[in-house]
């Protein structure tokens, strides 16, 4: 009997000590893992959950804010296949004796390129550089998910190097505009492009990450465009980068690709590189939408000269950044402000003025009627003089 009861009595142990180690189990939710509850007894399968809440771990350590914004911004790239038709001439049409025997011939030449874009509304319209697709016959649109669409253009702006192009499609992704000129240098920077034509290899755009090097920066110019109050960025950019979108950590698009620095000898980047600001894009885009074109029918009525060393030694200027006005002409808009020959221009509207090509590219930023103040230096003294814009007669 005593026999009986110890049996009875070492089941009963047997089956308390079972029930707390598989409570134990169902606390950490794992009641239904055979892994998990061999673990108990396997040190090695224990070693594998180990691993396993390291792994989540690290994998939500490595989601920041950078990582978000490119999966935001992503779909919302695009590449972009043009082509263009050139006309050239033979050798014996450029030289006028020969001309004269073979006549002018002139040939077509198909040219393709490549460049990226952003998608900024659902119903498709797409902003890149004039120079990636303002003569395109055909500009072929190719979306994150494969998709290809014949884009149309819908205006372009040579001067601006801004052009809008439009898909027949609905409900896109898109990139929400920020403001730049609300930008801190220094703050994270994304840019998203299709350089060396690598969207096509997987439908997905190149990230490169930097920070706001500087912003208000006056390029100048390159055949005919205009690069003024430019960004700049730190982020790697390169041939194909064109047109594509520059956005802030809060995937925000604050501006667009559009140059690179290079070292001589070199096409690639050397870690300088600038974008147009958004706040510029948005008014030349709305105008385009509007009017197909940005007017500039306005008029000046100056003539100026860059003032170098010499000058400035010559004439005793006291400086050696600006120009000099050398003409006014009669009813312009510059004499009915009272500039005078000889005063220096320094800045506009807050933009310096470096040089002649400088005050062109900053005059281009302003439309008939508007009335803007120009900083002059006349007799040692400074001056703001107001001068408004006419309409060129």
């Amino acid at each position: 009997m005593n026999r009986v009861k110890s049996i009875i009595l070492s089941s009963a142990i047997t089956l308390i000590v079972a029930t707390i180690v598989f409570s134990m189990v169902i606390k950490n939710g794992s009641s239904n893992s055979p892994t998990a509850f061999s673990s108990l007894l396997n040190p090695a399968a224990s070693n594998y959950l180990q691993r396993q809440a390291v792994n989540g771990v690290v994998t939500n350590e490595r989601q920041n804010i950078i990582t978000k914004t490119v999966a935001q911004v992503s779909p919302a790239v695009v590449g972009i296949s043009v082509t263009e038709i050139r006309q050239y001439r033979d050798i014996y049409s450029m030289d006028p004796f020969w001309r004269q025997f073979f006549g002018d011939r002139v040939y077509n030449q198909q040219i393709k390129s490549l460049g990226s874009g952003a998608i900024i509304s659902p119903d498709g319209y797409i902003i890149t550089n004039d120079h990636v697709a303002g003569n395109a016959v055909e500009a072929i649109v190719t979306l994150t998910d494969g998709s290809q669409y014949n884009a149309k253009v819908i205006g372009t702006d040579h001067t601006s190097d801004i052009c809008l192009l439009k898909i027949d499609a609905k409900n896109l992704p898109y990139i929400k505009f920020g403001n730049s000129d609300d930008i801190m240098i220094g703050e994270w920077v994304i840019a998203f492009g299709n350089p060396f034509g690598l969207f096509d290899i997987n439908d997905k755009p190149t990230v490169t990450v930097g920070v706001v090097s500087a912003n208000g920066m006056n390029l100048g110019s390159a055949d005919n465009r205009y690069y003024v109050n430019m960004l700049q960025t730190d982020a790697a950019i390169n041939s194909g980068n064109s047109g594509g979108p520059l956005v802030n950590s809060l995937g925000e698009l604050i501006g667009m690709n559009t140059l690179i620095y290079t070292a001589q000898g070199s096409s690639g980047n050397v870690g300088v590189s600038f974008a147009i600001p958004i706040n510029k894009i948005d008014r030349i885009m709305n105008e385009l939408k509007e009017k197909g074109k940005v007017e500039r029918d306005f008029w000046t009525g100056l003539k100026i000269l860059t003032i170098d060393d010499q000058l400035s030694k010559t004439y005793k200027l006291g400086t050696s950044r600006g120009v000099i006005i050398t003409e006014v002409q009669r009813n312009s808009p510059a004499q009915k402000a009272g500039l005078q020959v000889g005063d220096i221009v320094t800045g506009v509207n807050g933009f310096r003025v470096n040089d002649e090509t400088t005050l062109g590219g900053i005059i281009q930023e302003f439309r008939t009627g508007d009335t803007i103040d120009v900083k002059v230096l006349r007799d040692n003294k400074q001056l703001i003089i107001k001068m408004k814009l006419e309409k060129m007669k």
